[in-house]
């Protein structure tokens, strides 16, 4: 049985996630393997690993870094390779048992004060970003629970050869001329969309949170967030971003059905130049470069730009982790663990390959990015102040929007589409959920 505590911090996860089930799969476990590490600590046994990348598990990838780590390590027996779909929610029902693989990708809802009951420390904070880059959101109280596999800068992504036929040849600098620039392209003539939301697929809607920060240039943005009542409004970093989309949404310049949008598809569509643009991290460019070439096309037209807003005539651009590798706090072989995600972030490879920042501090940047790099002015957003570190998670569930759940998007494109509220209504309503949110959360 889970200690109270944890029992407690597992069922409101559950809830804030409509995830009601409380037994999960029992397959590839933290450590149902007979195999534990040598007594010594050196890497020894089997072990498993949970990760969302489903694809390169398909493409053989996985299989060339467990041949390689073996090759390190001649003791580790096995590396299991898990890949799982619909990553977010079967891993957060797996985690109310024991058995959530000895490493795996920690899920986006496991709040700061959660880390502890899932998760082995990997270290103190102070000592490990002597070496590591964003490892904030995964620290708690002076330990670090994840190290990202790869760094992310935000963006947006889009097809050159489609700007440029449009006569889009310059890079949007508000939010205005963003939409003016969509709308060439509609005018122009495009199969699909000049800007495709992913509605269907609504994880993707997340991936607009890329705004935040890059809007006002201001690394604190999330932080200044729990002091406001009012954060949305037509000049905030979630004004912008929410009051952009919903206007893109309002003026036809989105796919004509959301409710048909497709993930996979959208790769093709965006390489061939049926779709104009998507709101999506670095992450997504060497995916949407490979369909474009499978599709006949050239990936040379993948190209990835500012989220279009200067400050003081200049474009910023937020840089974080993607998904951070933890270690199961019940895992039997933490020593193997830990050999693992080290190995992972320092010699696979992986940041490199997927056309992302390392994670290192002294890694270096990819080729593909070098031109972004060079537009604009880099921030890394700030932790919590210490003692307020899951503050923003606990506004942002008492008020009921839970901006980490791609609904609250959904829905303003529900009413963009239908006119049901204006822009204006939508904040006002944000604007009071999230100040009652702040009472109950005694900020």
């Amino acid at each position: 049985m889970f200690p109270q505590k944890r029992r407690t911090r597992l069922m409101a996860m559950a809830a804030a996630t409509s995830i009601l089930a409380l037994t999960a799969a029992c397959s590839g476990g933290a450590s149902g393997d007979e195999d534990e590490a040598a007594d010594d600590g050196t890497p020894s046994g089997s072990i498993t690993v949970l990760t969302w990348r489903t694809d390169r598990v398909e493409d053989g990838t996985f299989d060339k870094y467990v041949e390689e780590f073996k090759a390190k390590y001649p003791e580790v027996t096995d590396v299991k390779v898990e890949g799982v779909k619909d990553y977010e929610g079967t891993i957060k029902t797996r985690m109310n048992t024991d058995e959530y693989g000895d490493v795996l990708a920690i899920p986006g809802s496991v709040t700061p004060d959660q880390l502890p009951d899932f998760f082995e420390p990997l270290g103190d904070q102070a000592e490990m970003e002597k070496e590591y880059r964003w490892i904030n959101d995964k620290s708690f109280e002076g330990k670090t629970y994840g190290i990202p596999v790869v760094g992310n800068v935000q963006g947006v992504l889009y097809n050159k050869r489609v700007w440029e036929e449009a006569g889009v040849t310059e890079f949007p600098t508000t939010p205005q001329e963003y939409l003016d620039d969509l709308q060439a392209i509609k005018d122009k003539g495009i199969a699909v969309a000049p800007l495709y939301t992913n509605y269907k697929d609504s994880w993707a809607l997340s991936q607009w949170d890329g705004w935040r920060g890059a809007v006002t240039a201001n690394p604190d943005a999330i932080n200044e967030m729990t002091q406001s009542d009012t954060p949305w409004t037509d000049d905030s970093d979630y004004g912008a971003t929410d009051g952009t989309l919903y206007d893109a949404v309002a003026q036809g310049l989105t796919e004509a059905d959301p409710t048909t949008t497709d993930w996979e598809g959208s790769k093709r569509m965006i390489g061939v130049g049926e779709i104009a643009t998507m709101q999506l991290g670095s992450w997504a460019i060497p995916q949407m470069a490979a369909a474009a070439e499978a599709a006949g096309a050239d990936p040379e037209d993948i190209g990835y730009m500012p989220i279009p807003v200067q400050v003081d005539g200049k474009f910023h651009a937020v840089a974080g982790g993607d998904y951070n590798l933890g270690i199961n706090v019940n895992s039997k072989n933490k020593a193997t663990a830990r050999a693992w995600i080290d190995w992972f972030n320092h010699e696979s490879g992986y940041s490199e390959a997927e056309v992302g920042l390392s994670p290192m501090i002294d890694g270096a940047v990819p080729a593909a990015l070098a031109s972004f790099m060079e537009d604009v002015e880099l921030i890394t957003m700030n932790p919590a102040p210490e003692g307020k570190e899951s503050l923003f998670a606990d506004i942002d569930t008492a008020s009921g929007i839970v901006t980490t759940d791609p609904k609250y998007r959904l829905q303003i494109i529900d009413d963009a589409r239908s006119g049901a509220r204006t822009k204006e209504q939508i904040f006002d309503d944000l604007n009071a959920k999230w100040a009652e949110g702040r009472a109950d959360a005694g900020a």
